[in-house]
């Protein structure tokens, strides 16, 4: 098996919760009988020694060499109508991750995340929340990211091939990070760090975990955007304010 492939199982098993594994001792040479076989005593069976499985980034990572691995990529089809990889943006010893589910039109243009109509808003949402519960916070504070790094075809949902290769380089970045807390912004950006198939809806304003980080899970600001949606705003509100409570209380 290639270290590469080798790379991707044990990767895949660690996802799935599993530290250890269980590597079975070579079987020795039976040994020449010279008495008969009954006073040959038998051996014990050999004891599977422990192998804790190694992490899935290395441990002198950073965001520049992440930067760095991710290159010109053409990983996967999003690279072909793309003007510039959307990489993240903020405070590398931010306490908090805001990660969203993939650059717009004017975030590939710029080539940073949330610049549009729907990053203003997360600007306002940010700022506003912490000034009226008195937290002394602004957008450049924290840190902000997308599952993908380039902009999908008029903005449609991600793939799932094309979340599996750009996440790998997300799960790194917030490796090198280590918030003290996580907000997923939309369904996209939460069935990448938790899985399952609920909706937003019902899993918004509650805590979970990504590898031992706290994740809150919030509406996408692009979503509050559409006039009818005042109450998610509300709510969405209340969640920030959970949220900035939670990591500077």
């Amino acid at each position: 098996m290639s270290q590469k492939l080798l790379a991707q199982v044990l990767a895949y098993y660690r996802d799935l919760g599993f530290k250890d594994i269980y590597r079975r001792m070579p079987e020795k040479a039976s040994p020449a009988v010279t008495e008969p076989a009954a006073a040959v005593e038998a051996e014990p069976p050999a004891l599977l020694p422990v192998i804790e499985l190694p992490g899935l980034t290395p441990a002198d990572d950073t965001l520049e060499k992440i930067r760095e691995d991710i290159g010109d990529c053409k990983r996967c089809r999003l690279h072909e109508g793309r003007h510039n990889i959307v990489f993240g943006v903020g405070n590398p010893r931010a306490k908090i991750v805001f990660v969203g589910e993939g650059p717009g039109e004017d975030e590939d243009l710029q080539g940073i995340p949330f610049v549009g109509k729907a990053g203003q808003l997360l600007t306002a949402m940010i700022e506003n929340t912490a000034k009226k519960e008195g937290i002394p916070l602004l957008r450049a504070d924290v840190y902000i990211a997308n599952v993908v790094k380039c902009r999908p075809p008029k903005n449609r949902t991600p793939e799932p091939d094309e979340m599996e290769i750009c996440g790998q380089f997300l799960f790194r970045q917030l490796e090198v990070l280590k918030p003290k807390a996580i907000c997923v912004l939309g369904g996209t950006a939460m069935r990448a760090l938790l899985g399952g198939k609920e909706g937003v809806t019902k899993m918004r304003g509650q805590w979970y975990k990504w590898r031992g980080i706290p994740v809150m899970v919030t509406y996408h600001p692009s979503y509050l955007l559409r006039a009818y949606n005042a109450g998610p705003k509300r709510e969405a509100w209340e969640d920030l304010k959970k949220l900035f409570h939670f990591v500077y209380d």
